[in-house]
């Protein structure tokens, strides 16, 4: 009768993590709280260094998106002033009514939609069991915006 060949493939896990990215390591789906794999410097480190990095980037990004804002509210104030524009203010005002009724009708309710009330909960959940991650990550934010 045919006896069977089983065969197996080993799979060396140290070998696999090793070459894993150092990202997956951090922020893999089941990697649990940053306080149970770092300590308390590496995580004031991680989350400063990224912290600062995010904080730099958006005042460049902020001070960018502010001068395109103005300087097109300027162009538009200009091109206005000398008549290739005109603008229907009492359209205007229309619409910031329904604009302020809408406004009024949601925010009446003061009711959170499932879905994100579920993101804010997940959101607080990660901020409490990595609070010096977070914390590093927030005072590396303000530098990074005053830098």
């Amino acid at each position: 009768a045919g006896a069977k060949d089983d065969t197996f493939s080993v799979l060396d896990l140290a070998e696999y993590t090793k070459n894993r990215p150092w990202w997956r390591k951090i922020f893999a789906p089941s990697s649990g709280s940053s306080a149970e794999k770092y300590n308390v410097a590496t995580q004031l480190v991680i989350g400063g260094v990224t912290g600062w990095c995010t904080g730099f980037i958006f005042q460049k990004v902020g001070k960018l998106a502010a001068t395109a804002v103005g300087g097109g509210f300027f162009l538009l104030q200009i091109a206005n002033h000398t008549g290739y524009i005109k603008v229907d203010w009492n359209l205007v005002q229309q619409d910031m009514n329904k604009a302020k009724q809408q406004l009024k009708f949601h925010s009446s309710g003061n009711k959170m939609h499932p879905e994100v009330k579920s993101r804010v909960d997940e959101v607080i959940i990660f901020l409490k069991k990595n609070v010096i991650l977070t914390g590093g990550f927030a005072g590396g934010f303000l530098l990074g915006m005053a830098s």
